[in-house]
């Protein structure tokens, strides 16, 4: 009896430790952070990139006009569509005959300042050709003056030495040779000196004469070399007919507007992008109007980020969808490089059809639309939700993974970091690379608390 009372005392007390231990587990599991989690999966990250762009002009010209004329009227507005011939603006005639006029007067004081030029450049010529006549008439006359005076200092050089010589020999002729040696010893020293002398300084003069010839005949070279000489360059004339060139130009330019009755008109078809004149203005020194040129086709244009660009390149097909048409259009990717007005970025151009079909109606600068492009990619073992991997501020990549285990009230779950290296990703997958992952990994996604690595949590499937 008392062995009885024994047993159901312990049965008592091992129920009641089981409903404290239920109690408390319960309690325990209802202050664990719940989580949810997926398995890796195989998949390919496809990449869609959906960038918004707008329609411009292929080509654009310039409505030019002479500067400086007046504005009359303006005809036309931004955005309007013109045709060859359309009128644009009209220009003052009467503002414009005044210019002509001016410009008329300006050639006729050029012309006159290139006569008075040509006028005094054949003075010129003239006296220069006198100038050369008289210096060679004065080269000449100094050389017959020259040529006289070193022919005189000859003759009389030639003189003292006839004299010396019949002073002497005298003449000879029947001496023996005892008299002409008494001779000669009968000439007094004095005599023989002055004689000397005498041949000495018509020497002298001679060579003087000589020097003088030749220094008299290098001056009178040189002055008619001076006379050669190229007059200084002067450009006067060529740039008044430069300036005359250019005016009679600008007439000509002004003559046509005033034929036409001042109306300036378009060249080609196209759509008026921007007007820099206004009634009463004058016109600038640049273009007085913009306009597309509707013999080139308009254009795409786009801007990518550079996450963008990594998926979009050259010869790439895509599609192009305008606001207002429910058609998407196919495209090639022709042309593309970075940003100049935003720099980081990429832009692309992309020449549409030449007959301006948009799918619905033309082609018109100004069109929004949104050019899209998905690319496949590649495909990966491992690929997660985008929730299930987090990258701390050192750049460091993990998930978390539910793991199982002995605890104090039993098996429980608790949070396993893995670092991963991430390969690829888009919005809706991450493709991920590790070696401590395998099919049936329980990666966390999700969870109702703040959690870390080696907390014990409740899971959810």
């Amino acid at each position: 009896m008392f062995k009885k009372k024994i047993m159901t005392g312990f049965v008592i007390f091992m129920g009641a430790m089981w409903l404290c231990t239920v109690i408390s587990k319960s309690y325990y599991t209802t202050k664990l952070p719940v989580v949810s989690t997926v398995s890796p999966e195989e998949k390919y990250i496809e990449h869609i990139v959906e960038a918004d762009g707008i329609v411009v002009e292929g080509g654009r010209q310039a409505v030019n006009a002479p500067l400086g004329i007046r504005v009359k009227e303006v005809s036309v507005q931004a955005g309007d569509k013109v045709e060859e011939g359309d009128e644009l603006f009209r220009i003052d005639l009467e503002d414009l005959k005044e210019i002509m006029a001016e410009k008329q007067s300006q050639i006729s004081k050029l012309q006159l300042q290139i006569n008075a030029v040509l006028e005094n450049e054949e003075i010129a010529r003239q006296k220069k050709e006198l100038d050369e006549k008289r210096a060679r008439e004065d080269y000449d006359a100094a050389a017959r003056q020259k040529d006289t005076e070193v022919g005189r200092a000859a003759e009389q050089y030639a003189q003292a030495m006839e004299d010396l010589e019949d002073a002497i020999y005298g003449d000879t002729d029947g001496l023996s040779d005892e008299e002409i040696e008494e001779r000669m010893n009968g000439l007094g020293e004095e005599e023989r000196e002055q004689l000397k002398d005498a041949l000495q300084n018509a020497a002298y003069a001679e060579a003087d004469a000589k020097r003088d010839r030749d220094n008299a005949m290098r001056d009178a070279q040189r002055a008619v070399e001076d006379t050669l000489l190229p007059e200084n360059a002067d450009s006067s004339v060529a740039v008044a007919r430069e300036e005359i060139r250019l005016l009679q130009s600008g007439l000509a330019d002004y003559q046509e507007i005033l034929n036409n009755e001042g109306i300036i008109t378009a060249k080609t078809g196209g759509m008026i992008t921007g007007i820099y004149v206004e009634a009463g203005s004058r016109i600038p020194d640049s273009a007085a109007m913009m306009l597309t040129d509707d013999s080139i086709p308009c254009q795409f244009k786009v801007v990518f980020d550079k996450e963008q660009r990594k998926y979009i390149g050259y010869g790439d097909e895509a599609t192009v969808k305008l606001d207002g048409s429910g058609k998407e259009i196919e495209v090639t990717i022709d042309y593309i490089s970075e940003s100049q007005t935003m720099p980081g970025s990429f832009e692309t151009l992309i020449s549409l059809s030449e007959d301006g079909n948009s799918g619905n109606g033309k082609w018109v600068p100004g069109l929004s639309g949104v050019l899209k492009r998905a690319e496949r990619g590649e495909k990966h073992r491992y690929c997660v939700s985008p929730l299930a991997v987090v990258t701390t501020s050192d750049k460091r990549t993990f998930v978390y993974v539910l793991k199982q285990r002995e605890g104090i009230l039993g098996e429980e779950y608790y949070v396993e970091e893995v670092n991963v290296k991430v390969l690829d990703k888009n919005e809706s997958w991450v493709a991920i690379e590790t070696e401590a992952l395998d099919e049936d990994s329980r990666i966390i996604v999700s969870s109702d608390k703040e959690i870390g690595k080696g907390d014990v949590v409740r899971w959810i499937e």
